[in-house]
């Protein structure tokens, strides 16, 4: 390397190299300018990718751990409402587990250990998304005796579930959990497709199917209730299924479920404006009678499956509820109301006043413009929007109109902590909201 030997005042430097030089005449031109001193571009840290801790808070099932984990993101200032979003909605890789038939699995629900039967196909990929079809049997049955009848109707893309509760009483509250918790467990496990879930059932478990089926519509992409019917005081809650399809078949020449109950039931779907299929079948079983679900009934069934999926987001939503059913439905919520009916744990056989009057609260949205939304109540004190940008553009100014008066008007804020709260409530990837807005019902002026 060339080098040289320098003095100053007589006494011998350092051997001064050009790298050196170079160097010096750098911080020199920096100085001239009248800047600092040049430095070499130090890498910047990547943003870190918050998926596991979005996936653990999602799924952790103790809420003091998951409330850690949720203020460990939020005081993060990387994670962004986009990091958060494609964390949901792409980031969970679905192991290979066992696949085939499974009768014996067990949940356990409010204390309680129940069972169901599971069929996943032997050609499961976790890479792919299933439809799932979820069936109630009905009284002196259990989940895995309706397995046979089903799987080879249904082929290769879906997952059959089939959970069994004691004498088929699926119109109990409990019984309503266990098909939810159900539910949650097989999507968690395996890769099913969230707009493809559908409930169906026989009998008592048709029953269970119009219960559940209204009261949660925009968690299903179709309902099939099978013989069975409903009670004149939950006729109201059809109205829940504004968005969500309905496939009915039932034996004209039943003796257990008067074919009379789905009969009225198709005329009030008709009557509300909501289209339907409406099977009725003049069969009968030699054990059974008319009472029983034709197998010549399924494959019209399956293609009706095979062509629905559901739309997460509605536009336009109406909700029908009485005081135990508070939760979300879809992009709205009821908080608070006048007096209504409040129904007993088996959700149907209190008969006070206000049941016998069906006096229920009810809600009535729709996205009549950009960014303007409108809504018409019933018995409501106050109600919440859960918004996101495929609803609304929440850059500009929304304006909600409650019963034709300005109920809100102005810029809405979105946020990771909503993003994050209302993911882990509801599990579900298509539906991901980054506004929570609370309205306030005025009273009409006397």
């Amino acid at each position: 390397m060339w080098w040289s030997k320098a003095t100053y005042n007589g006494v011998m430097t350092k051997p001064f190299t050009i790298r050196r030089y170079l160097c010096l005449l750098l911080v020199c031109c920096a100085f001239a300018a009248g800047g600092e001193p040049v430095r070499s571009a130090e890498p910047q840290p990547p943003v870190s990718d918050p998926t596991g801790d979005v996936l653990s808070y999602l799924d952790e099932p103790d809420s003091a751990k998951a409330d850690a984990t949720l203020q460990r993101l939020l005081a993060n200032p990387e994670v962004t409402i986009d990091h958060v979003s494609r964390a949901i909605q792409t980031g969970r890789a679905y192991q290979t587990l066992p696949v085939g038939t499974m009768e014996e699995e067990q949940i356990t629900v409010r204390g309680r250990p129940f069972h169901y039967a599971l069929s996943v196909p032997v050609t499961y990929q976790p890479g792919k998304g299933y439809g799932l079809v979820v069936c109630l049997h009905g009284a002196g049955f259990s989940g895995d005796a309706y397995l046979e009848r089903w799987q080879n109707r249904l082929g290769d893309d879906y997952i059959l579930v089939c959970p069994t509760y004691p004498s088929g009483a699926w119109f109990t509250r409990q019984a309503e959990d266990l098909v939810l918790a159900v539910i949650e467990r097989v999507q968690a496990q395996y890769h099913v497709d969230p707009d493809r879930v559908f409930l169906t059932g026989m009998s008592n478990g048709g029953i269970g199917t119009w219960l559940i089926g209204m009261h949660h519509a925009q968690r299903f992409a179709g309902i099939a209730p099978m013989a069975s019917g409903l009670d004149d005081v939950l006729m109201p809650f059809l109205a829940n299924l504004r968005t969500t399809p309905v496939y009915i078949i039932h034996g004209a020449k039943d003796q257990v479920m008067p074919v009379e109950l789905s009969r009225t039931i198709s005329r009030e779907l008709a009557a509300i404006g909501y289209p339907h299929i409406y099977r009725e079948h003049e069969r009968e079983h030699p054990m059974a009678g008319g009472h029983f679900f034709p197998r010549e009934e399924l494959p019209d069934l399956v293609a009706w499956f095979n062509a629905r999926h559901r739309n997460p987001l509605p536009t336009t939503l109406t909700v029908v509820r009485e005081a135990s059913h508070f939760q979300p439905f879809g992009w709205v919520r009821i908080d608070a109301t006048d007096p209504i009916a409040a129904f007993a744990d088996d959700l149907v056989s209190k008969r006070d006043e206000l049941t016998r009057k069906k006096r229920y609260a009810r809600l009535d949205v729709s996205v009549t413009a950009p960014n303007r939304i409108e809504v018409e109540t019933g018995l409501v004190q106050r109600y919440t929007l859960f918004l996101n940008d495929q609803l609304v553009d929440v850059a500009k100014p929304v304006t909600v109109v409650t019963n034709h008066q300005v109920s809100f008007e102005g810029m809405v804020t979105p946020s990771v902590e909503t993003l994050l709260r209302q993911a882990r409530a509801r599990k579900d990837p298509r539906q991901l909201f980054t506004v929570q807005l609370p309205i306030q019902v005025s009273k009409p002026a006397p």
